[in-house]
């Protein structure tokens, strides 16, 4: 499974969690409830002490993963043990400082030899990526690039080198759940669609079967992450049926 297959003859459902959060077990029982409740592709948390693209709830998990102790080798060894119950495709997000203390080269092959799809780093710069982009393509990861509401010149840009699916931010700000999303999607998604056949997803603020049914109708895929993040916070190791609920509603919004 590659990350394209998600996007075949369907809107994608992109699902976030941050790994750790209540506890690697139960993150591992998540990924296969979002799987059974129609999710495309699953972006993997990798948690950081300095979330800076994070609201307030993805922050939460965050710090409750590294007070657990949770290493990247950790959740490596997660993965290893879940992969082969999983068919959609993975992609780690976290941050580049991450990624620098394990090592680039490292972290990299490591993913591509666990299973592991694309890698998300929020805080690196289009201009900045080529360090990191280059060690993916050697190892068969596919870089994935965010394209914000105030790239605009860049947005070409950054949809001519995109890999694996355009990351469309919805909203200014951080990640987490918003009432009312207010960009030009439609405006944003044409202009990545003339430059380039990779999938363009939108994620940031979606939190609800409706939102996503309003987006998917623009975008190839949604991705959600806050929202099922607060239902983790409000459950803990009970939280797999309810995400599976949750995610099942989603999916059958977008279809």
């Amino acid at each position: 499974m590659r990350i394209p297959d998600a996007f075949k003859n369907k809107k994608a459902f992109i699902s976030f969690v941050t790994c750790g959060d209540p506890n690697l077990e139960t993150t591992e029982e998540i990924l296969l409830a979002m799987e059974k409740g129609g999710v495309d592709l699953i972006e993997l948390g990798i948690p950081f002490s300095d979330p800076t693209a994070e609201g307030p709830v993805i922050q939460g998990a965050n710090i409750r993963a590294l007070s657990n102790g949770i290493t990247t080798d950790n959740i490596f060894d997660m993965v290893r043990k879940v992969r082969p119950k999983l068919s959609v495709p993975l992609v780690f997000m976290t941050y580049a400082n991450v990624v620098f203390s394990y090592g680039i080269e490292r972290f990299v092959k490591t993913s591509a030899e666990i299973g592991m799809n694309g890698i998300i780093l929020p805080d690196v710069p289009f201009e900045e990526k080529e360090e990191f982009a280059s060690v993916c393509e050697k190892y068969g990861i596919d870089f994935i690039s965010l394209i914000a509401p105030t790239s605009d010149d860049r947005i070409s840009l950054i949809a001519k080198e995109a890999k694996g699916f355009v990351y469309c931010v919805s909203s200014l700000g951080v990640t987490g759940m918003r009432s009312n999303i207010t960009t030009d999607i439609g405006a944003m998604i044409a202009k990545v669609r003339e430059n380039t056949d990779v999938p363009a997803a939108v994620g940031f603020g979606i939190s609800t079967p409706e939102q996503a049914a309003a987006i998917s109708k623009k975008a190839d895929g949604i991705i959600i992450g806050s929202a099922i993040v607060k239902i983790i916070a409000e459950h803990a190791d009970q939280s797999p049926k309810y995400v599976y609920e949750f995610t099942k509603k989603v999916k059958e919004a977008i279809s």
